[in-house]
């Protein structure tokens, strides 16, 4: 039989559809875990794989989506009476009680691949008696999100991440499989993690050609919970090296088909899409969905047409809906997946991409130490409040990307690279530029960075190549190539077209695609070599022209030791452009380098209608250049993407900017997430008497709302709005500890319980619910996840709360959600109650009785100021 990766792209496959929701039909309890079945219930589990392979899947997902070790103990229990040695092949003798059973980690993972691998035997065992022939038959070992939220949004380190996923792929990738599936993530950051952990366990288990397949879960935008769009999803998980990429849960095939189309325009690898069987409601006490099986097989042909080759179901969908599914389209032949040659960096939100028809892209330089005795006082005092304001300034002033260097001799280089790029992803959502000459430093900052960054540099020497393109192929990236070798810099062009041809050699050598360079022509002073900027020019054009690729130059070195050295740095910027420049790392707060740049764009037809440069004009006034670098702040158009499909997401942000343009204001610390400055300011406005209830009600809770509103827009994400509560927090704890000391108190707004439902591990929603309840005064009991219906009622009708939170992220736990609800209106009457999660609807909600369903974090907050009547 061709092993799975060789029939990627070559023919539509089709994967199996939903477990949890099937299992529920054959009598999963509520809160039960779906993963205990693989031991309990072997046969229930079996037989569910075979009926999807004799529906026609192709790949048949293992029953391990929440198999880690904070859910089942990664080490093997027994109880006493159970014989720990038995055969797990012998699926009769696994059918034991609940409570004699082993549900070990390892345990739960090796009968869940067994069971797989049991009901393919099967099917084509049974093929075989009937003389038909079976279609290619694959296992996919699945896996789903931890349930956390990663720092510094959440409380699980990136790390940890990683080792969670690695405790389990280790028990997962010695079984029997032919895949692993990463699916229904969320978030881009722990994504990245469970990409990391899947190829680092891959060479430990000698397993290194064992395809990983990622697959997240997009809302009805096109986002990520956590702000990514599809093509920064894109960006990230090709950088990584998956195999298949893709988006599975949250949305039926209708609701997909938009997400779908984004996905394959960018995508040079296969892409998977697996729905839901439309939106579900509760029937008579059961969850079902709206979309039926032939219906859901019309929408998956437009699907495929589209460009997506690897089908199937998530959430609804059972082997009734797969059979329609591959009887519909057995015909039909896959979409080329054809390679997309963009050079393209992303963010945790959207993407930056150089070259092409787009315009040049401007990367911010001034987080470099270099030149800047400010900025080296920063370092070794650790003021990273300083550090990040510059990268605030740069984005402000219409930075695409910002250069990360923080080398100084005296300082932990690595240490401080890992923490400033955290601060900084943490305050902006514009890609980094990673510059170091340290590989070490590389590696730490490439590891945790959260997206695809650009990174500098590489050059000619083969050491260097050697240590740096590993690097770039393991964990993504674009590199920046510098022309120069163990010979130094040649003086002319022909000669540092040599360098280029040997480090595209070898970078291809080390599987890194061209696409993924960009060329460093190196910038040097006309000041000692007349003919330095000619060679450098010559360079740029011979890379666009004769080897079509991309390049970046750092112009501020061509002027050196000349006098008004702008007017030099500006003009070679445009000759550099020109000749085909593709990013510039560049002063963005420089008045002559800006008019260089915006009248390049216009004049190379960049500027649609001329609608940037007459915005830019209009604010620009000679007489007032002191000012200039504030009235970019207040130019909410200067900042536009470069890429044309994503503009609006990085307008946005720029706009946000400029409309609080006086950066001294909490207001303006609050909204930036800057948790320092918030707490700084907020202790001079006490001082300045300013009393407690002005200073929340004149400044933190506009300036929540003020983000609550572009979330609820889609113009700022989840990492924004939860760093700007960290920041109100800060506040908050100020004038918590000025009202002791004072002998003062605060007023509680209201006290809200929160829970994650009965059987249900994920808790990141309401964790976000909690952090925002708390920041606008509301007091928060958090009961914790896996909450039992009678624990939450015990302590609403012992507290007599008045509102009651409850979230739920599968299917398989929305009826310990409605049995919540049942018992909580016979005990506690007077109570409120709002649900939330993935799988949650306002029609869903409405069926199962909930007083409100808050689809985001804000709705929620809205609804239990209108419970307590807060104004």
């Amino acid at each position: 039989m061709a092993s799975l990766k060789s029939l990627l792209g070559k023919q539509i496959l089709f994967f199996d559809g939903g477990t949890g929701s099937v299992l529920q039909a054959r009598g999963l309890k509520p809160g039960e875990f779906p993963e205990k079945w693989n031991v309990t219930r072997p046969e229930e589990i079996i037989s569910l794989h075979y009926n999807y392979f004799s529906a026609g899947s192709n790949i048949v997902n293992t029953n391990t989506f929440g198999a880690f070790s904070t859910k089942f103990s990664d080490l093997t229990t027994y109880k006493k009476n159970f014989n720990g040695t038995q055969n797990v092949k012998n699926s009769a003798m696994r059918v034991i009680s609940g409570e004699n059973a082993d549900f070990s980690l390892k345990n739960i993972i090796q009968c869940a691949i067994e069971n797989a691998n049991e009901a393919r035997r099967r099917y084509i065992s049974d093929c075989k008696a009937r003389s038909v022939e079976p279609q290619p038959c694959f296992i996919t070992f699945d896996i789903g999100p931890t349930g956390k939220l990663l720092k510094p949004m959440g409380d699980l380190d990136f790390e940890d991440a990683v080792s969670l996923f690695k405790q389990t792929f280790r028990y997962g990738f010695k079984g029997n499989i032919d895949a692993v599936l990463i699916e229904t993530m969320s978030d881009s950051y722990e994504t990245k993690a469970a990409v990391i952990a899947a190829k680092e366990v891959r060479e430990e288990t000698g397993r290194a050609d064992l395809p990983i397949f990622v697959s997240n879960a997009y809302d009805a935008t096109g986002h990520l919970l956590t702000g990514a769009s599809p093509e920064a999803m894109t960006a990230l998980l090709e950088g990584l090296g998956v195999d298949a990429l893709g988006l599975n849960c949250s949305l039926g095939p209708e609701q997909m088909k938009e997400t779908v189309r984004r996905l394959t325009a960018v995508s040079s690898t296969p892409v998977i899409v697996k729905p839901n069987a439309g939106l579900p409601h509760d029937e008579n006490g059961s969850t079902v969905f709206d979309v039926k099986p032939h219906d859901f097989a019309l929408s998956m042909q437009e699907i495929a047409k589209s460009g997506a080759v690897i089908l199937g179901g998530c959430c609804g969908t059972t082997p009734e809906y797969i059979k329609s599914l591959t009887e519909n389209l057995k015909n039909t032949k896959p979409a080329a997946v054809l390679p997309k040659e963009r050079t393209v960096i992303s963010s945790y939100t959207h993407t930056v991409q150089i070259g092409g028809e787009n315009v040049p892209v401007l990367i911010g330089e001034r987080i470099n130490p270099t030149g800047k005795k400010k900025f080296k006082e920063a370092l070794r005092n650790g003021d990273i409040p300083y550090i990040v304001h510059q990268g605030l300034e740069q984005e402000a002033c219409g930075a695409h990307v910002l250069d990360v260097n923080v080398g100084l001799p005296e300082i932990d280089e690595k240490q401080m690279m890992v923490r400033v790029m955290t601060e900084l992803q943490s305050v902006t959502n514009l890609p980094l530029q990673i510059d170091t000459s340290s590989p070490d430093v590389m590696e730490a900052a490439l590891r945790r960075y959260n997206g695809k960054a650009l990174v500098n540099s590489v050059n000619g020497k083969q050491e260097v190549m050697d240590a740096v393109f590993p690097l770039v192929k393991k964990y993504g990236g674009v590199v920046v190539a510098l022309t120069l070798d163990e010979n130094g810099i040649p003086e002319t062009s022909t000669g540092r077209i040599e360098i280029i041809k040997k480090i595209y050699s070898n970078a291809e050598r080390y599987g890194i695609q061209k696409k993924d360079i960009v060329i460093d022509a190196l910038t040097m002073a006309v000041s000692s070599d007349i003919n330095a900027a000619l060679a450098t020019l010559q360079t740029v054009r011979a890379v666009r022209d004769e080897f079509g690729g991309n390049t970046v130059l750092g112009v501020s070195n061509i002027s050196f030791g000349l006098p008004d050295r702008e007017f030099v740095t500006s003009s070679f910027f445009t000759l550099a452009m020109q000749n085909g420049l593709g990013a510039a790392i560049m002063n963005p707060l420089s008045m002559e380098m800006m008019k260089a740049w915006r009248c390049f764009c216009l004049l190379a037809g960049k500027d649609k209608d001329c609608l940037n440069y007459i915005d830019f004009a209009q604010k620009f006034d000679e007489k007032k250049e002191a000012e200039w670098k504030a009235l970019l702040q207040n130019a909410g158009t200067l900042g536009e993407n470069v890429k044309a499909g994503e503009q609006a997401e990085h307008k946005g942000r720029t706009a946000e900017i400029g409309e609080t343009a006086d950066k001294s204001t909490l207001q303006y610390a609050v909204i930036h997430g800057l948790k320092e400055d918030s707490a700084e300011r907020t202790k001079k406005l006490l001082e300045a008497s300013v009393e407690p209830v002005e200073i929340i009600d004149g400044h933190l809770i506009p300036g929540l709302d003020y983000v609550g509103k572009r979330f609820e827009q889609k113009t700022m994400y989840l990492p924004q709005l939860l760093m700007a509560a960290d920041a109100a927090k800060s506040a908050f704890d100020v004038i918590k500890d000025y009202l002791e000391k004072s002998g003062k108190k605060g007023e509680s707004k209201g006290t809200v319980i929160v829970a994650t439902v009965h059987g249900d591990i994920h808790d990141i929603g309401k964790n976000i619910v909690k952090v925002l309840l708390e920041n606008y005064d509301f007091t928060v009991i958090d009961l914790g996840k896996d909450v039992p219906p009678e624990t939450i009622v015990e302590c609403c009708v012992k507290n007599h709360i008045e509102l009651v939170g409850l979230s739920a992220l599968m299917t398989t736990t929305v009826p310990a959600m409605k049995e919540t609800i049942i018992q909580l209106r016979k005990n506690a009457p007077w109570a409120k109650v709002c649900v939330g999660g993935a799988v949650m609807t306002q029609e869903y909600a409405d069926s199962i009785g909930a007083d409100f369903y808050g689809k985001d974090a804000m709705a929620t907050v809205t609804f239990a100021q209108k419970t307590f009547g807060v104004k």
